[in-house]
């Protein structure tokens, strides 16, 4: 058996993908219990974060095992699979363990080095425990995983090369400013009560708002976390809590907003949040271009185009490229050669009115005065002949910088890490609103710089997946020495009785010494066998040592078969719960 993921993440899949294949938590139940029902998986634990969601599984053939593992992925959640198939990534044996052992480290997250992913892969291998889909090898990887995350959290400085999803949140709204001179006396809302929820809640507390306010639809957790928000001896901020149909009201008087609940839709629309700060700036709601931000193009001065004939140019667009003369290369980016060479004619052939004079050609535009009309004719001329090579144009110059109006200043913080998102992406546009969600802090995070401990951090993931590798291989073998040594002290145990028949006159103590003396033969001939093919065996390639061991001491492999169940009885009943 060998271990195989097949996953879709923040680095292989757009956020609205990610969006329409989260795992409800029946669904990762379902999906669990799917997996080891088909035929080529044994085991399974199903790895769902906001920005992951992986599938592990131990089987016995590659091809098949991709295959199953990819329909079942796109049957549960949901998105066809011709379309998750080109975002799906598939890690085998060791590369598997190194995925696992560098997620847990942070190193493959959004914000690198955030610690959340700890308890996100403690709580997959509870829930695959719980369903009985772990067997030994998928207990052994995530329980080495979260050894190897502490590891790299205790060891290196992993944490100065990222904070959390939260704090690095938290950062972005304050706009690169100090998070708690920005927090300092703002009231927050915070929707949802679970571990993320109660993070941001905690996270926002210290950093010092004045008022904490926990919405959830069972009104008793948020009751619990706004009474451990009160009760904390590292804040003294106010904390209450409120049912969700009183969310509204609570927006007019939030601050902060943080949203992460586990609803399939939206739980804030544009139209709610533009209320909200209709009502606290008594003034209507812009909605601006989605960069944040209205461009103004300036007017341009008449030009006469109406009048123009037989211009070969669609002159209306050639209007939007200020700052150009229609008779330059903005005019004619992207034209064929034919056209390149019909509008080369007709300016070489028509005279310019630079003042709107009446020729049959007046052009006024913008950077006439800069240059004359035989110049823009030659340059058309070279441009036609580029094209005739290269089949068009290939760039097109950027038009001058056009006038910008900033967004006013923002009267309200939404902070959204819901996977699939809470707060509507429209939110972005409206003005006095600052929405960072998933797909602006990948943005954000995504050319980070990597520190030295990130580098310090894969090598202790190496370091960590040999050693890994080593002790499955070494323990592959461990049932075959086993049944090795037991065949051998039955053989013992059958001469000595033989022994006894022939020798009935021996006393105790000397057929204990004989009975030692045999079994010392017998040790010291296995000892340096058994020492070595461990060895051998923990080497990469050194799986065939099992199978000789076998052929040559002709041992039962159902004798084998015993141990290995045994063992892994052994290790479920040692493991904690």
């Amino acid at each position: 058996m060998s271990l195989l993921v097949v996953g879709l993440s923040h680095r292989s899949a757009p956020v609205s993908v990610l969006e329409r294949a989260a795992l409800s938590p029946d669904a990762q139940v379902k999906l669990l219990q799917d997996t080891v029902a088909a035929e080529p998986a044994t085991e399974a634990a199903v790895l769902a974060t906001c920005n992951r969601i992986e599938l592990y599984a131990d089987v016995d053939k590659f091809h098949a095992g991709v295959a199953e593992l990819s329909t079942l992925l796109a049957q549960h959640s949901g998105v066809g699979l011709e379309e998750l198939t080109p975002y799906l990534y598939v890690h085998y044996e060791d590369r598997a363990v190194h995925h696992q052992f560098s997620v847990a480290c942070g190193l493959d997250s959004m914000v690198v080095g955030e610690g959340q992913i700890l308890g996100q892969i403690k709580d997959s291998l509870a829930r695959a425990q719980e369903l009985h889909t772990a067997g030994k090898l998928l207990n052994d990887l995530f329980q080495q995983s979260l050894r190897v995350g502490k590891r790299a959290h205790s060891e290196t400085g992993i944490d100065r090369a990222g904070q959390s999803l939260v704090t690095f949140g938290l950062e972005q709204l304050a706009a690169g400013g100090d998070v708690e001179e920005w927090a300092a006396g703002r009231r927050a809302l915070v929707i949802g009560a679970g571990s993320m929820s109660s993070l941001a809640a905690a996270t926002l507390a210290r950093a010092g708002v004045a008022e904490v306010v926990v919405a959830n639809r069972t009104v008793e957790r948020a009751e619990r976390l706004a009474q451990i928000l009160t009760e904390a001896d590292d804040t003294t901020v106010t904390a209450r809590a409120v049912r969700m149909d009183a969310v509204p009201d609570e927006l007019t008087r939030a601050d902060v907003v943080v949203s992460c609940t586990g609803a399939t839709g939206l739980v804030l629309t544009a139209e709610a949040v533009a209320q909200a700060v209709e009502g606290r700036t008594g003034q209507p709601v812009a909605d601006l271009a989605d960069d944040a931000r209205t461009t103004v193009k300036p007017a341009l001065p008449a030009t006469g185009v109406a009048a123009e004939e037989n211009c070969p140019l669609d002159l209306a667009a050639v209007q939007g490229a200020t700052g150009f003369s229609v008779h330059g290369e903005a005019a004619v980016a992207g034209m064929n050669a034919a056209t390149l060479e019909q509008h080369a004619a007709w300016v070489a052939g028509g005279t310019v009115d630079r003042r709107g004079g009446g020729t049959s050609h007046a052009v006024q535009a913008v950077g006439e005065a800069r240059r004359s009309p035989e110049a823009d004719a030659e340059l058309i001329t070279a441009l036609a002949a580029t094209a005739a090579t290269v089949g068009r144009i290939p760039e097109r110059r950027k038009p001058e910088p056009a006038a910008v109006i900033p967004r006013p200043a923002p009267a309200l913080f939404f902070l959204d890490l819901a996977m699939p998102r809470d707060i509507d992406a429209a939110v972005h546009r409206l003005a006095g609103v600052r929405l960072v969600d998933i797909e602006s802090l990948a943005e954000a995070s995504a050319d980070a710089p990597m520190a030295a401990d990130v580098d310090q951090v894969r090598r202790i993931v190496s370091d960590e997946v040999a050693a890994f590798g080593a002790a499955q291989r070494a323990a592959h073998i461990t049932p075959t020495v086993v049944a090795l040594r037991t065949m051998a002290a039955d053989v013992v145990a059958g001469e000595i009785a033989r022994l006894d028949g022939r020798l009935p006159d021996l006393d105790e103590r000397q057929r204990g010494e004989i009975r030692q003396a045999v079994h010392r033969v017998v040790d010291k001939l296995l000892h340096a066998p058994t020492v070595r093919v461990k060895q051998l065996a923990a080497e990469p390639g050194g799986a065939g040592y099992a199978d000789a061991l076998r052929t040559l001491f002709d041992l039962d492999p159902e004798t084998v078969a015993a141990v290995s169940r045994a063992e892994d009885s052994t290790d479920k009943k040692d493991r904690p719960a």
